[in-house]
Order: structure tokens, then sequence, then C-alpha cells
């Protein structure tokens, strides 16, 4: 029997949750849902992590305020307009629409977190999203993840969701997810807005523990531009329904839990790399052998955020010197001398997968550097794995037992084009 079971219903998933989307014009041009409201019936245990980014927008400033207690029963987010550099009357804002949504659901005030995505410095409409606040507490449903997971997409290409069930405690525990992200995506914890909600039981302080552990391997090795935005929010809300024993400590059922937490992280942050603005290729770069697993991620990492090699993808170019070049200047320490790289594909694979699925068929793998020395490889296959649409880059070192992974994508032309016009 499989450990986890992929399910459908995304943040609306597990039990108590419902979630609505609806269109406000929040930006004009907007033809699609552009407002998510998600609920619980009860309040919850809640966590969050947020932008390292020095400059803040106000609804992070404003939620990272709200969700300080560990407690959280609803969540409003909006795409179209960040609410970022925006003072005052941003923060102002932001209180206004966790008032309006904690009077219509008749809950407290403080139990209502605010997010936002779109674009900077601009003063958020907010009495748009007031004024349809009716409507999103009127089609609050279990089927609203429809909707909502597409009112937070900015340039998404498409929406990015799962849900899964695992037993914990003897009970059946189901855990959802939503999250956008396409670009401005450079997460250390872009605009990358993630939110998962679970019905386990779970204390804040194991809560926001489970969070931390799990995104320093998920949301944080992701880049797509090498820009972290001013919104980057992750949130978690536990309502305790699945009946559980309540995780209060280390142990198996918080292992498994995050466990569960990772599975679903690492399907979002893959997803946001695949669909990275402009991308026609998800890049993987897996790291093996290294001293420190702090190590091994920031020497993935710095190879999928390198502009050099985001562009020898795009052209499918085998240019593994760009690679050794990228983990030489990284800052974290590795021995050229020991170091070995491959180029690893499958037959017809997709850079957009869906959950629980192989992406793609046979596996074709080119080795183009061994310890330290250049290989006369075959460029005609190099070429023909690097054309695939999932692509990774397998680096071997020779300084310990840890691993990391990180993901991006190729960088084409039409990110400059996206990027050249957004406000508009």
């Amino acid at each position: 029997m499989e450990k986890f079971t992929f399910v459908e219903g995304g943040v609306a998933a597990a039990e108590g949750f419902t979630a609505s989307g609806v269109l406000n014009k929040i930006k004009e041009s907007r033809t699609t849902y552009d407002t998510a409201l998600i609920y619980s019936d009860c309040v919850c245990a809640a966590a969050g992590v947020f932008t390292q980014n020095r400059v803040k927008a106000e609804c992070v400033k404003f939620t990272k305020g709200q969700i300080a207690d560990g407690k959280a029963q609803a969540v409003i987010m909006n795409s179209g307009n960040a609410n970022a550099c925006t003072g005052t009357q941003g923060f102002e804002n932001a209180r206004k629409e966790a008032c309006a949504v904690a009077e219509k659901l008749n809950i407290s005030e403080g139990n209502v977190l605010v997010c936002s995505t779109g674009v900077i410095g601009q003063q958020l409409p907010v009495e748009k999203i007031l004024d349809g606040l009716d409507r999103s507490v009127a089609l609050l449903s279990k089927k609203g993840n429809i909707e909502a997971r597409q009112a937070i997409m900015t340039t998404d290409t498409k929406y990015k969701e799962t849900a899964l069930k695992v037993q914990i405690g003897g009970k059946t525990v189901t855990m959802g997810t939503m999250a956008k992200g396409s670009g401005m995506i450079h997460i250390n914890m872009g605009t990358m807005l993630s939110l998962v909600t679970t019905d386990c039981a779970i204390s804040p302080k194991m809560l926001e523990k489970a969070l931390k552990l799990s995104v320093a391997g998920s949301y944080n090795c992701v880049s797509i531009d090498g820009d972290t935005s001013t919104n980057d929010t992750l949130l978690i809300l536990a309502n305790a329904k699945a009946g559980n024993p309540e995780i209060t400590g280390e142990g198996e059922d918080f292992d498994l839990f995050v466990e569960a937490l990772n599975v679903l992280n690492v399907q979002m942050a893959k997803k946001i790399a695949a669909d990275g603005e402009g991308a026609t290729r998800l890049v993987t770069c897996n790291v093996t052998g290294a001293d420190t697993v702090e190590n091994a991620r920031g020497l993935a990492k710095a190879v999928i955020c390198s502009n050099l090699v985001k562009a020898a993808f795009f052209g499918a170019d085998a240019n593994w010197g760009r690679i050794l070049d990228a983990m030489g200047y990284s800052g974290f320490e590795f021995t050229p001398e020991k170091t070995s790289v491959s180029f690893m594909s499958r037959k017809n694979s997709k850079r957009y997968f869906e959950d629980g699925t192989v992406n793609g068929g046979e596996q074709k793998t080119v080795k183009v550097f061994d310890h330290g020395v250049p290989l006369d490889f075959d460029e005609g296959l190099a070429k023909e794995i690097l054309t695939e649409e999932a692509v990774e880059i397998l680096v071997e070192l020779e300084d310990g037992k840890a691993c990391g992974t990180a993901w991006g994508c190729d960088l084409t032309y039409d990110y400059v084009k996206i990027n050249g016009d957004y406000r508009t």
C-alpha cells in the first residue's frame, strides 16, 4: 500500500476547509478570477515563512503580525497588485481586508491572513475587494479550489495545486496546497505565494518547526531569475479535524507529517520552476557526495541560478564548463578534482508534470566530466538529452555523503518580453 495517496481538492481537500475565487477587476485588464478566499470552519494552528527581502510588502508585514500567535481561520489572497512599497496606506488596506473578512465570516479579525501578488508600487484598490466579499463568502465550497487556484495566478501559465492523504496516529490525514509563481522567483524564506491546509492535529510550535524543516529542501531550492520577491509567503493552517492524537513533539507522527509536507512542497517547487516565465525546460540539479547538506543544496542552487547555464539549456548546448564555473564562485565547499558531471533525461518528458506519474520514458545519460577531467562524449547524444523538456544535471562529489537538489528553468527570449512590459 502506498504511503501517500494523491487526491483532488487542493486547499479545500482537507476536512473543514472551503474556498472560492471571484473576479474583482483589481487590474482592469484581468478577465479571470483575481481574489481567493480560503476558510476553515474552526480556528486552526497556523505558521508561515516570509520573504527575506529587506523590502517587504505591506500585506507581508501585516500577516506576520497576525500569525504571531500561531492561530488563523481564513486567508484572503489577491493577484494584480502586490500592495508593496505602499506605506501606511497599504498596511491599512491589508487591515481593512482582514476586518471585512472577519465581519462577513463572523470570526476574529486576528485570525484573518492577507496575501497579495502583482505590480509593486501601486496602491491596492481595496474597495474592489471589499465590494466583492459577499460573492467570495457566498461561493465558498469544497470545489472552490478550482477558482481559488486560478485567482492567485499572475504570469503563471498553469495553476499549481496538489493534495494527498496519509495515515498519522491511526487516522486519515488530508493535506492540500496551492501555489503561484512564475517570475521574480529566487525564494529564500517570486512573486511566490503558497498555502497549505490540513486537518491534522498538530500544535502551532510543531507546525512551525515542520514548515521550516520542509521549506529548506523545497521552496528555498527554487530559482527562476535570481530576484527574491517582496511578497514571498508560505502559510500553513491545521484545524485538527482528522482526529489524530495531537502532535506536540518529535517522534514518528511528526516525522511522517514532515515527510508528507515535503512531498507537497517539492511538487509545488518543481511546478513553479517548470512554469518559469518563458521557460521551455525544467532543469533539475542533483548534487551527491557533498560534505554537508548545506553545501550540496548551495552548489545545486548556484548551478540552476547561473544565467549562462540557463542560456545553455535553452540552446540544448552541453556546455558543462559553465556548471563548474558556477559551483566555483558559489562560495560552497567542494573538491573540483574529485567532481564528475553528467546530463540525464527521459524520452518524451514533460517539464510540467502530473502528480504521482513517471515523467517520460526511457532514461538516457551522458557523462561529460569525470574526476576533474573532461571526457570525449557523444555530442549527438548530449543534444538529444538536452532537447527534452525535463533535464537533470548530475553532479557527483567525493567529499562526503550529503545530497541536495535545486530546480530552475532555461532562460529564453520570452522571459525578456514578459518582463519588458509587465506593468501593462
